[in-house]
């Protein structure tokens, strides 16, 4: 017998009774439906946490300052304010494999615009912030080498003090007052979307250093004007990391005179920490899809049993089919197909209402959610593979029936 007509045979014997094969094959429904969607979501949150790190810039380190401590008390960390532009300067120019090295001051302050107005951060860094960042503009350029020097004020928006301040106006020329300060926009940043704590990295302003210092936010420390409140760091590639983390660590210790002891600041990598966290969703992600295909082996068992119950009932049937020539491999082919088709209907369906749930959920609560191809011809292998495990016994003890025993059965 060949596979079409196995096939053909297998469709007309489940539409005989829909509402047996439509409960039948549920369980294989609710399965990959749960399969699906879990997988979605988690790779869904996978996705999202890896755009984040691209959003960070590539090979990016940041350096913080210590915590400072009061009556033997350990404060937030950043409130001893080591830190200084000279580090910078020094990280760049003496630790091998550093592209560039980016302090930044920051406050936040009212930004006037006409009859608008914006309450954001505004943070002082050089040209160089924007390369470690890899940040891109949107239109009009970054501040210049002598813009830094001469601390003009000029200034370069986020994509959403762009929108808050001008609407659909172009910035770029235009002047913004900054805590009463007029500054002139020559620069609109392209968009980076939530960091990986979820603050918007569009709502901000970027001014030179030295402005920052001098108009708006001050030094980082009132009795240290050099000081500054964190350093970018950007390695040449990622394989430098580790090592520009050594050297940087050394340089500073050497600097501040630390050679032994606890360092009075301490250096992030939060790519590492958002790929940890990447890894973790990643994990969840498969435990959820496990527990849930747990439904799979549930709607297998079904069919298992109504498989047997249909051989029973069809006992004579199948004492017909030997006696007028079938083999017996035609037998359990027909029994064998009857079952995958079942699964691989089921599969199909729960692929249909995963995706919806997925939709659904990332709708409703603003859950990243993403269906790869992947994921749906996985589904189906399986719900296949649930469909030959299982209905291979029913399909074998069918083809063992003794034609004359089948045919005698009431």
């Amino acid at each position: 017998m060949m596979l079409w007509e196995s096939m053909g045979i297998a469709a007309r014997s489940l539409c005989a009774k829909k509402m047996r094969s439509f409960l039948t094959m549920l369980g294989i429904v609710i399965g990959v439906a749960s399969v699906i969607t879990m997988t979605a979501i988690g790779a869904g949150a996978q996705t999202k946490v890896a755009e984040q790190i691209r959003s960070l810039g590539a090979n990016v380190l940041m350096v913080l300052p210590g915590a400072a401590r009061k009556d033997g008390v350990s404060l937030e960390g950043g409130t001893r304010h080591t830190l200084t532009e000279a580090d910078a300067r020094a990280i760049a120019a003496q630790v091998p494999a550093v592209r560039t090295a980016a302090p930044a001051v920051q406050a936040s302050a009212q930004v006037v615009r006409g009859a608008r107005n914006w309450n954001t951060v505004v943070s002082g860094t050089t040209s160089g912030y924007f390369l470690v960042r890899e940040w891109g503009l949107r239109a009009g350029r970054h501040f210049s080498p002598g813009d830094e020097e001469g601390a003009d004020k000029v200034a370069v928006i986020g994509a959403t003090v762009a929108k808050e301040l001008f609407g659909t106006d172009d910035p770029v020329g235009s002047e913004i007052r900054v805590a009463s300060v007029p500054f002139e926009v020559i620069g609109v940043l392209a968009e980076k979307g939530p960091s990986g704590s979820g603050r918007n990295q569009d709502d901000i302003i970027f001014v030179p250093i030295a402005t920052a210092k001098m108009r708006i936010a001050g030094g980082a420390n009132e009795v240290n004007r050099d000081a500054v409140a964190y350093i970018l760091v950007k390695a040449a590639s990622d394989e430098a990391v580790e090592g520009v983390r050594a050297r940087t660590e050394a340089l500073l210790r050497q600097r501040h005179q630390r050679s032994g002891g606890e360092a009075d600041f301490r250096i992030v990598d939060p790519a590492a920490m958002m790929a940890a966290q990447r890894a973790s969703t990643a994990t969840i992600a498969w435990l959820l899809a496990a527990i849930a295909s747990v439904s799979l082996v549930v709607g297998g068992i079904s069919i298992m049993n109504i498989m047997l119950v249909s051989i029973s009932e069809r006992t004579r049937e199948i004492g017909l089919r030997l006696a007028v020539g079938a083999r017996r491999r035609d037998i359990s082919m027909q029994f064998l197909t009857e079952a995958v088709v079942l699964c691989v209907l089921g599969g199909i369906v729960g692929i249909v209402l995963g995706g919806g749930v997925s939709w659904a959920v990332a709708s409703l609560a603003g859950w990243p959610v993403f269906l790869g191809a992947d994921a749906m011809v996985l589904a189906v292998g399986f719900a296949a593979a649930t469909g030959i495990f299982f209905g291979y016994y029913p399909a074998r003890k069918a083809a063992k029936l003794e034609p004359v025993a089948a045919l005698r059965s009431e």
